[in-house]
């Protein structure tokens, strides 16, 4: 017999760091877009694990991959070369179009490996003095939670408590392009590090054309164009890429969670040999970056998203998701905004119930969610839903919310 759930967040609570706020829900298995608890109960997911789980729960040929590597080989450090590494780096390149690829763990990893490069890039490449180059960043971005990346939010949460921070870093608002320009002037700029759809700041997607323009900008000027594709990438918004809606090829591309289907911590920087090869060994690495294990996962995430057709998948059902949502009769319902499979309801709060309370009455339902920023649900399921799936959470999210009387 398996813990209870009430066990298990009793030990949480006792043992662990209180750093989450979760549903009050423990999950015990997975396959597919569908989660149990270990009573049994069963959840369609809509969270994916904040997109890590693009591929769905536990994919057959992303565990057969898994095992297969883990029976064989699975750390060697960098000290010394694998059979698999070498295999990977060729097969993300090709995929996204890049020279060069630097593997590590997590997404934050990624975002630290890529300020590094462009950083170091800018003063061999570029000519800016020493330790003189700038980032530009965004208002509410959401990039990780290392002391580097917090040094450039702008959550009080993210923030509060863990100063001093770190130089370097110039905040201007999303999607404005008249800022991004005046601050491009700056010639110690070296980089403009945004994501392509504010994930954590509630699905903010910018304006058509936004990418395209900023990227020309980027380009006049002789700085890097960073895209932070860790939740958008891997075919959440209907393609490979957010970026690939504007035709944009980011200088420098950081990738992550669904790069392994949720199966395993893989994330990646791309980018040209100009850019990648100011970066000598002894000068950033990771004990498990590159790992036979994480390069043979990896792979098979890619492939399962390229032959499933999980982009397209994801363009067709965004559509009719945001459909079905714009078409529920409720005050609560103030705002439904994304892309693909990417998605954001806007709650406005009625008789005192707020976006948790919608959330908690879907957990009730069999739907899970997670509310950002108290009022906004982010509705992300994994990629292989159907579009009989899809109706019948439509059905459930607007039986939820209209459960709420106004």
């Amino acid at each position: 017999m398996g813990i209870s759930s009430a066990e298990a967040i009793r030990l949480e609570d006792q043992y662990g760091a209180h750093n989450y706020h979760p549903l009050p829900v423990v999950l015990s298995r997975g396959e597919g877009v569908f989660l149990w608890d270990p009573e049994g109960n069963r959840y369609f997911d809509f969270l994916s694990a904040y997109s890590a789980v693009n591929q769905g729960h536990c994919h057959p040929r992303i565990i057969k991959a898994l095992v297969e590597q883990a029976c064989q080989l699975t750390l060697t450090s960098r000290a010394f070369h694998s059979d698999q590494l070498g295999q990977a780096e060729k097969y993300l390149a090709e995929t996204f179009g890049y020279d060069k690829v630097l593997m590590m763990n997590s997404g934050a990893e990624g975002v630290e490996t890529a300020l590094k490069v462009v950083r170091k890039w800018g003063y061999e490449v570029k000519g800016v003095a020493e330790n003189q180059a700038k980032i530009i960043v965004c208002e509410k971005n959401f990039h990780g939670r290392t002391i580097g990346i917090v040094s450039f939010s702008s959550d009080p949460e993210s923030r509060g408590g863990f100063g001093p921070f770190l130089p370097g870093f110039e905040m201007i608002p999303y999607n404005n392009l008249p800022a991004l320009e005046k601050a491009l002037q700056d010639p110690n700029v070296v980089g403009f590090l945004v994501e392509p759809i504010q994930g954590e700041a509630g699905i903010m997607v910018p304006d058509e054309g936004f990418l395209k323009s900023a990227y020309d900008l980027c380009k006049a000027q002789n700085v890097l164009f960073i895209a932070d594709e860790i939740q958008t990438g891997i075919a959440r918004t209907g393609k490979m890429l957010a970026c690939d809606h504007e035709g944009v090829h980011p200088d420098v591309l950081i990738l992550g969670k669904a790069v392994s289907g949720g199966v395993y911590p893989v994330s990646v920087v791309l980018t040209r040999n100009e850019v990648m090869n100011v970066i000598k060994p002894g000068q950033h690495g990771s004990t498990y970056g590159g790992n036979p294990l994480a390069c043979a996962v990896a792979r098979a995430a890619l492939d399962v998203v390229k032959e499933e057709n999980l982009a397209e998948n994801a363009e067709r059902l965004g559509k009719i998701f945001r459909d079905r949502m714009r078409a529920i009769n409720h005050p609560m319902v103030s705002l439904v905004r994304g892309k693909g499979l990417l998605n954001a309801v806007v709650i406005h709060p009625t008789n005192g119930f707020e976006a948790w309370d919608v959330c908690l009455k879907l957990k009730e339902l069999g739907l899970l969610a997670k509310p950002t920023h108290r009022h906004i649900i982010r509705f992300a399921p994994p990629l292989v839903i159907t579009e009989e799936q899809i109706h019948e959470c439509c059905d459930l999210i607007e039986a939820a919310i209209t459960s709420f009387k106004v």
